[in-house]
């Protein structure tokens, strides 16, 4: 049973920075794509960002586009997301997922889920 654990979350004031880390328990980790999904109080979980599985390939909602940055160390069997510039509208509990096809959008195409991780900014 692969296990993903997200950390890294917190409050933090608009225009501060957090990193969040999605560390795997799968040893064929750098096998799989990842993605990060948000999910606001009241609203349906989002896709954020992706990233390929070597790691060469990486998107983004326009949203997010500029502000974070996702990348991987298949060494640690890790994902990280790099969040700078945050908005109150970035609030939301950040989930990792596991999967075959980079920069998929629906959570349908997700093998595997982390707990997830609170963000919230502050205006």
């Amino acid at each position: 049973q692969v296990q993903l654990v997200e950390s890294g979350g917190g409050l933090v004031q608009a225009g501060g920075s957090l990193r969040l880390s999605c560390a795997a328990s799968e040893r064929t980790f750098s096998r799989y794509a990842v993605g990060w999904f948000r999910q606001a109080p009241g609203k349906e979980r989002e896709f954020v960002t992706g990233i390929s599985s070597s790691g060469a390939r990486t998107y983004y909602v326009d949203s997010v586009e500029g502000r974070f940055t996702i990348s991987r160390d298949n060494a640690k069997n890790t994902v990280y997301l790099q969040m700078n510039g945050l908005k109150p509208e970035d609030t939301a509990v950040y989930y990792c997922a596991l999967g075959f096809s980079a920069g998929a959008t629906t959570q349908k195409q997700y093998s595997y889920w982390g707990q997830g991780t609170q963000v919230s900014v502050s205006s």
